[in-house]
C-alpha cells in the first residue's frame, strides 16, 4: 500500500523539479522514508534547502514522512519567518574556497581574477571533487545536481546558469562575496597568490615596451607568471565594473 505527501518547492528549488513548482507535487512513498530522500528524489539537492516545513512546523532532514503529509521547501536565501535554529544549511567553512566540477573551468578562472581560492582540473572525477571538499574544507560548485546529493557532502551550490558572468553573479551572491573581492591577488591560470616583485628582479623576461611604460609587477607564488596593470588588467577593471556595477555592495573597490 502506498501512502503521499503533497510537496510544494518555492524559489529556485521550483526549476529543479520542472512542472512541479508551488502547485504542489503528490510524492508517493512505502513505509516511511527520510524527507531528505524525497527531496532529492524530486531533483533537488540538500545543499539548496534552508528550509522545511510539514503542516508549517519546521522540521530537519532526518524527519521520516507520514501519509498526508503538506510539505513547503525553501531555498538559501527566501526569507521565510523561522527561527535560526530551523534553518538547515551550514555557515560556509573559513578561510573560504571552492571547488569546481570540470564544465566550471570559465567560473575558476574569473572568480581567482576576483580573489577567490578555486581548485580546478579538466580531469576531475566526482570522487576526486568530494575527496578534496572533505578534507580540505571546500564548498562544491558544479552544475551537476548527483554530486551535491551525496550525503558525506555538506557545502555545496548548484549552478543554474550557463553564461559565466551571470554563473559569477549567482555565487557572489549565494556566498554574499561582494566585500571578498580582491582582484590580483590571485593567479588565474593556477589558483596560486600573487605577490609584488621589484621590476628589476624580473626585467630580464620584460618586452622592451613593458619595462618602459609598467612599474608595478605581480608574480604567482606557484607558476611564477608576471601580471602587471596592462591591457590584461584594463579588461578585468572594465568587466568588473560593468558585471557589478558601481551600485553592487563593494562594485568598483579594490581598483
Amino acid at each position: 500500500m502506498f501512502n503521499s505527501a503533497n510537496f510544494k518547492f518555492f524559489g529556485r528549488l521550483q526549476a529543479m523539479v520542472a512542472g512541479r513548482g508551488a502547485e504542489g507535487h503528490d510524492y508517493s512513498f512505502q513505509q516511511n522514508p527520510a524527507i531528505k530522500d524525497a527531496i532529492e528524489a524530486l531533483g533537488v539537492p540538500h545543499t539548496e534547502v534552508d528550509l522545511i516545513l510539514v503542516a508549517g512546523s519546521p522540521v530537519s532532514f532526518s524527519y521520516h514522512l507520514q501519509d498526508g503529509d503538506p510539505v513547503a521547501v525553501y531555498p538559501v536565501g527566501d526569507f521565510v519567518a523561522a527561527s535560526p535554529s530551523a534553518k538547515l544549511t551550514l555557515p560556509p567553512p573559513e578561510p573560504l574556497g571552492f571547488v569546481l566540477d570540470v564544465h566550471l573551468g570559465k567560473l575558476a578562472r574569473r572568480l581567482r581574477m576576483l580573489g577567490f581560492d578555486c581548485r580546478y582540473r579538466n580531469d576531475y572525477a566526482d570522487p576526486e571533487i568530494i575527496k578534496l571538499a572533505l578534507d580540505d574544507g571546500l564548498i562544491i560548485l558544479t552544475r551537476d545536481r548527483g554530486i551535491l546529493k551525496h550525503a558525506c557532502v555538506k557545502h555545496g551550490y548548484l549552478v543554474g546558469s550557463q553564461l559565466v558572468d551571470e554563473q559569477v553573479r549567482e555565487v557572489l551572491g549565494r556566498y554574499d562575496l561582494y566585500d571578498r573581492i580582491s582582484p590580483q591577488s590571485r593567479c588565474p591560470s593556477c589558483n596560486g597568490q600573487l605577490r609584488e616583485i621589484e621590476k628589476e628582479r624580473i626585467r630580464q623576461r620584460l618586452q622592451p615596451k613593458t619595462a618602459r611604460y609598467y612599474s608595478q609587477f605581480y608574480i604567482c607564488s606557484s607558476c611564477e607568471k608576471l601580471y602587471w596593470q596592462g591591457s590584461h588588467y584594463k579588461k578585468i577593471a572594465a568587466w568588473l565594473q560593468q558585471r557589478l556595477g558601481p551600485t553592487e555592495k563593494g562594485g568598483s573597490s579594490g581598483f
